[in-house]
């Protein structure tokens, strides 16, 4: 990292870090993305790199964003901005030269802050007293900031969850309050990434909380949430996975908040595992276990499990988490015949070639799903010599 903002700094000699690098860096907490900011203009910006050398990507050049790319590491670059016009969802930008009215247009006042090449942290509005005191504040007019993009709302309460102690700011959640009803005009996709950090973030039942008393959470899930049960899946060690907290938490049904959220395929399914399906048991025997997995794949019950020891439970449990060891260790067992199998047994292909198909699998499946082939085409000699009636 060092060599690459060193090569940066060479070329763009007046750019700064900016936004969470600097906020992080302050904090001694580990720095994930590195952004910079310029009053060079973008086309600028990819002439020098280009002559130098340097691969840029045009991330965002609407919004004055190039990225650079340096033995393997992205530096996203953007020109000093100004809001033209906002609808609370996007912004018109134009280019400036003023480092304080680029700041001014940030969500956070520890979100504003920037560092230059000698290390001296430019700090407009506070946000080192407020990282210090562990208070996240809007900059400037909380309402205003809201306006100009309502998805501000949620990323309140998740950087309250990383970076706040104790009482949030009374302005910033008065402004929350009267400007929730903003959050209707947001894409379902933008909603989803902040609750996902919210849901998968420190504090979640506290943040949660905090967006109840707010009104924010009826705004998103209007059917209801279940804090008490989210707590008790916090209680069992649950992992800190975004859907299986939704699936816990949430009242609504898989497909309304599948809907809802616009989840990907992956997610949906996810969610609907966890609310629904055979439940897995600690006290179940080999046989039981082997039947679940032939149904569904392992992390299907695992996600399951974790909502059942929850309700049933409310805490850690060696016998649940070596159930879950258990299913994941397993190979699943395959049934080993298909419909083609039955043809060459002699049956006319049409629809009874699946009906005897699942007669056969129940009884595999009823056998604890052990049998192999030849035992599957043993019985199902006996099925088609019995006839009809079997």
């Amino acid at each position: 990292m060092r060599c690459g903002l060193a090569r940066l700094w060479a070329l763009l000699p007046d750019a700064r870090l900016v936004g969470g690098v600097v906020r992080d860096l302050l904090a001694g907490r580990a720095v994930a993305d590195i952004d910079m900011a310029t009053p060079e203009p973008p086309e600028r910006v990819q002439a020098i790199l280009a002559a130098a050398g340097v691969k840029v990507v045009a991330t965002g050049l609407a919004h004055g964003t190039v990225t650079a790319v340096i033995d393997g590491r992205p530096y996203e670059i953007t020109t000093l901005r100004r809001d033209e016009r906002t609808d609370g969802r996007h912004a018109v930008v134009a280019w400036t030269a003023d480092w304080q009215e680029d700041a001014a247009r940030r969500d956070f006042t520890i979100n504003a802050m920037s560092c230059d090449r000698d290390g001296v942290v430019h700090d407009y509005f506070g946000g080192r007293v407020d990282l210090a005191a562990g208070r996240v504040r809007f900059v400037g007019d909380a309402s205003a900031r809201i306006r100009e993009d309502a998805l501000r709302v949620l990323r309140f309460f998740r950087f309250h969850a990383r970076y706040g102690r104790g009482v949030p700011d009374a302005a910033a959640m008065a402004a929350i309050g009267a400007c929730r009803d903003g959050l209707a005009r947001l894409s379902a996709e933008r909603v989803w990434s902040e609750l996902r950090r919210i849901l998968a973030g420190p504090a979640v039942v506290a943040t949660l909380a905090l967006m109840d008393e707010s009104g924010v959470l009826a705004c998103l899930l209007p059917e209801g949430c279940d804090l008490p049960a989210l707590e008790r899946l916090i209680a069992t060690g649950a992992p800190d996975d975004p859907v299986l907290r939704l699936a816990v938490l949430a009242r609504a049904a898989p497909d309304m908040l599948a809907g809802r959220l616009r989840l990907s395929r992956a997610e949906t399914a996810a969610l609907a595992a966890v609310r629904s399906g055979a439940p897995p048991d600690p006290a179940m025997d080999e046989d039981g276990r082997r039947r679940l997995l032939a149904d569904e794949p392992a992390q299907a019950l695992v996600g399951r499990s974790w909502r059942l020891q929850a309700e049933r439970l409310g805490a850690r449990s060696a016998a649940w988490d070596a159930l879950r060891a258990d299913l994941l260790a397993r190979a699943r067992p395959v049934f080993p015949l298909a419909g083609r199998d039955l043809v060459e047994a002699g049956m006319t292909p049409g629809p009874q070639v699946g009906q005897v198909l699942a007669q056969v699998r129940g009884w595999w499946h009823a056998g604890g799903c052990r049998a192999g082939r030849r035992e599957c085409l043993a019985y199902l000699e006996r099925l088609v010599a019995a006839g009809p009636a079997a």
